[in-house]
């Protein structure tokens, strides 16, 4: 069956089809007898108009793409919630896509919101994507990094200062006594992750006691890769285990936080103490209270949207790249010893 158009709608209400359009578009320039009459067109015939065609012709869309690198991540999953709470004091719909930290499936949903013509592209890159981005831009689809530093300043981001954050979080170790550390993350092409391993290096280097930190790579960002992280410690000699954990992120902690307490182990805090990143909801109702880092999650997303919709509204703005602090957040699996 056949969509109802505009046309049918004007044909029973026995007006004009510019009658009609105006109804939708500019209804204090029809009159008020005319109105009624295609109001009840439309009720009677249950016409929904083609927002996407008029955005179109009007070269302006009431959506924006988001493209995060972890859908399954609870912090992803607050940025989003914060971008999506400011699009709709704007009457903006999100797309969302998923990468999985995947190159390929970045493409494909850019390729989709090019073709969707969206008013905005919100991205958290899996590696540079500058040159693409910039072919968006020339389409007039503007893009803002999202947890994402822009080290050449070519296009606007919000993110955390990844660096400094990691700098914190060995540092805690540290101060709690602590003496040999263990990085766990990966891959290092994710500038946040290497970001987080270059500032735990610098608090390291600044210890007045000596300190080592030693690197356990993983291929993914993710609970699964921790407890295998985690195993791959304890299959050691205890005397090579490190005594304090450094995750990239909160869900590699909660992996080893597994593996640590797990088979009647209760390794967290006494033998290894242990710190995340994000404070995503589950750190704190962990088996062991999860310290952690804690990124602002919904004020980066609905600051990246403000951001977006400003350069889509004046493309003539300069980028800027919003950063905010990170704050530690103390909890059980970091006591002192």
């Amino acid at each position: 069956m056949a969509a109802t158009s505009i046309r049918d709608v004007a044909k029973l209400a026995g007006v004009s089809v510019g009658t009609v359009s105006n109804v939708l578009n500019r209804p204090g320039e029809v009159s008020a007898d005319s109105v009624a009459r295609v109001q009840r067109a439309i009720e009677q015939l249950g016409y929904r108009r083609n927002d996407a065609a008029r955005q179109l012709r009007a070269g302006t869309s009431s959506t924006v793409g988001f493209v995060v690198l972890d859908g399954q991540n609870p912090f992803f999953s607050e940025v989003v919630r914060g971008a999506e709470d400011e699009a709709s004091k704007n009457g903006i719909a999100i797309l969302l896509g998923n990468t999985d930290e995947e190159s390929a499936r970045e493409r494909m949903y850019l390729d989709l919101f090019e073709e969707q013509r969206v008013r905005g592209v919100l991205i958290s890159p899996y590696r540079d994507i500058s040159p693409r981005l910039e072919q968006l831009r020339a389409r007039n689809i503007p893009a803002v990094l999202v947890d994402r530093f822009s080290g050449d300043g070519r296009f606007s981001s919000v993110s955390v200062d990844n660096v400094s954050g990691g700098r914190m979080a060995a540092s805690h170790l540290i101060q709690s006594g602590r003496k040999r550390l263990a990085f766990v993350g990966g891959p290092f092409d994710l500038r946040q992750v290497s970001d987080r391993l270059a500032g735990a290096r610098v608090a390291v280097d600044e210890s007045p006691r000596e300190i080592g930190i030693e690197v356990v790579a993983t291929s993914a960002l993710t609970v699964e890769e921790g407890i295998a992280a985690g195993l791959r410690i304890l299959g050691r000699m205890e005397r090579d285990w490190p005594d304090a954990v450094f995750a990239a992120n909160d869900l590699l902690a909660l992996g080893l936080l597994q593996a640590f307490v797990g088979g009647g182990r209760l390794l967290v805090p006494q033998r290894i103490a242990l710190i995340g990143f994000d404070d995503i909801a589950f750190a704190r109702a962990a088996a062991v209270p999860l310290s952690s880092m804690r990124q602002p999650s919904r004020t980066i997303g609905g600051t990246a949207l403000r951001v977006l919709i400003e350069e889509a509204d004046d493309p003539t703005l300069i980028p800027r790249q919003t950063v905010f602090q990170p704050e530690l957040v103390v909890r059980e699996s970091t006591r002192s010893l």
